[in-house]
């Protein structure tokens, strides 16, 4: 069993104090390991100085940047829980996150500054992460002396909270410990080769485990350097790629769509990449491709927040030949596929993954119902997706357990239907719902964006080409047009935000 971690830039620190640690891409400053260590020491001394102590929040609304690392080190040098906060939220709904943690300090980027100061209450006091004056942030860390920390970090204590994108209800904010980083390096470390030598881009967001886990932390663990993005940038990142400055790259579907359609994704050498993977969404088989012919073998994962994140991952070398797959359950990973009946599936069903081992979230930030049921009574985290296993031992996940849907009686995946809508020349993506139907109880919906430069299909001529591919009662019986997608911070979209109307031409039931 994992008991505790030591101080993670204290001994980066004293391994390799000159190596370079991180670099703000936007700005050109970096720091080196020994100075990313002082500069977490000094923010741990000024956590200090505005009166937190061990377990006492710490709020944090910024886009990506150096400072945000500095205070999650901080926090972990305290024994302080930090806050990442959604800068997409606006005032009222960051409102609710800031009732629901209660920090007692929140720092902004300048960016986020207003927003900030409108969300929170009269007691937490505003630290702006870019103001010049004596009350700035750079300020304060440069009267701070360094705090010397806590040496050991308990593996089950709380280092930050991560509230979900739910749709309705109140927050919910996933509990990460310092063990569940460890198990997170180990299990992504060993599946990519992750060592010291190696770098990657920080630029997924960093209220979103992706953007803090992958591959941001493991690489820094592993002693590597961290390249920093405000955000998504294709031509930065093209130009990063043509560079050779990446080792390892993660990006949700919906960054490597952009990416393939960027004008000069057919001429930069994407070969000095030793590792892309891909997750937070599934990654369509007809965008898998697209990198296969340039010679770049995306691997598909699979995770969640409460995962930590990291838990399945395809390998590089049957990545091809099992497309659509997310690979096989990592190192410190157990799964099960189960019925409705609480017992495993026969080989190659569907039913419910549920999830164990060293890497889950011991729960919900004060939500013991949420945590009670998330939970089998043997402690599987449900995972609420629908997987198979084939007789090689690679997983696929077929969908969503409340997405799926029963159309005369037969099971429909929308997962699957998308898959195929997506493999159409003039389809870029598409997503799957079920509706009312009076014969049938339910039908499937699809909502279409076009690929740029091509016209929009008829439904006519989308029903025909899944009718190719499908059986028929998993064919759409409407089709939607939609020029883009509502989407979470891991590029999921959200099926229950898809407009009623705009329809194609020819849509309707063209059965």
């Amino acid at each position: 069993m994992i008991r505790e971690l030591f101080d993670v830039t204290a001994r980066r620190a004293h391994l390799s104090p000159g190596s370079p640690a991180m670099e703000e891409l936007a700005t050109g400053r970096s720091v080196t390991y020994r100075e990313l260590d002082d500069r977490a020491a000094r923010a741990a001394s000024l956590l200090m100085e505005l009166g937190l102590g061990e377990g006492d929040r710490v709020g944090v609304l910024c886009r990506n940047r150096i400072a945000f690392f500095e205070l999650i080190f901080a926090c972990a040098k305290l024994g302080a829980i930090l806050v990442p906060l959604n800068w997409r939220m606006p005032a009222p709904e960051l409102r609710q996150v800031l009732e629901d943690s209660r920090p007692t300090v929140v720092f902004a980027g300048a960016e986020d500054r207003a927003v900030a100061a409108d969300a929170i209450g009269p007691d937490v006091r505003l630290v702006g992460l870019d103001d010049a004056g004596a009350g700035g942030y750079e300020a304060l860390l440069k009267t701070a002396k360094p705090h010397p920390g806590r040496e050991r970090w308990p593996a089950d204590q709380v280092w930050y909270l991560l509230y979900t994108s739910g749709t309705t209800g109140r927050p919910k904010a996933v509990i990460y410990t310092y063990g569940m980083a460890l198990v997170n390096y180990v299990n992504i470390g060993q599946a990519i080769g992750l060592t010291g030598r190696d770098a990657t881009l920080c630029f997924l967001p960093l209220f979103h485990t992706a953007g803090i886990n992958l591959h941001a932390l493991p690489t820094l663990i592993a002693g590597g350097r961290v390249l920093v993005l405000p955000g998504f940038d294709a031509d930065v990142m093209l130009d990063l790629l043509a560079a050779g400055r990446l080792d390892t790259f993660f990006g949700v579907p919906a960054v490597y769509q952009q990416i393939s359609l960027h004008p000069r994704f057919e001429e930069v050498d994407l070969s000095r990449v030793r590792h892309w993977g891909c997750g937070g969404a599934p990654l369509p088989d007809a965008l898998a491709k697209r990198f296969f012919d340039r010679g770049v073998r995306v691997c598909n994962g699979m995770g969640m927040t409460e995962t930590g994140p990291t838990l399945f991952l395809m390998d590089p070398d049957r990545a091809v030949e099992k497309i659509g797959s997310v690979g096989k359950p990592q190192i410190m990973s157990a799964v099960r596929i189960v019925g409705p009946d609480g017992r495993d599936v026969r080989p190659g069903d569907a039913g419910e993954l549920w999830i164990a081992g060293s890497g889950i979230t011991p729960g919900y930030w004060q939500r013991p119902d949420a945590t009670a049921a998330a939970f089998s009574s043997d402690g599987w985290l449900r995972s609420g997706d629908l997987a198979r296993q084939d007789g090689d031992g690679y997983f696929y996940i077929v969908g969503r357990l409340k997405e799926m849907f029963i159309t005369g009686g037969e099971n429909v995946y929308p997962a699957e239907v998308e898959n195929v809508l997506m493999l159409h020349p003039q389809v870029l993506e598409a997503a799957v719902v079920g509706m009312p139907d009076e014969k049938w109880g339910e039908v499937g919906r699809a909502f279409v964006r076009v690929r740029p430069g091509r016209d929009a299909p008829s439904a006519e001529e989308l029903t025909a080409f899944c009718r190719a591919r499908l059986a028929a009662y998993k064919v759409p019986k409407r089709f939607d047009l939609i020029e883009d997608f509502p989407r979470t911070a891991s590029g999921k979209v959200q099926k229950h935000k898809l407009p009623k109307d705009a329809s194609l031409p020819g849509s309707g039931d063209p059965t």
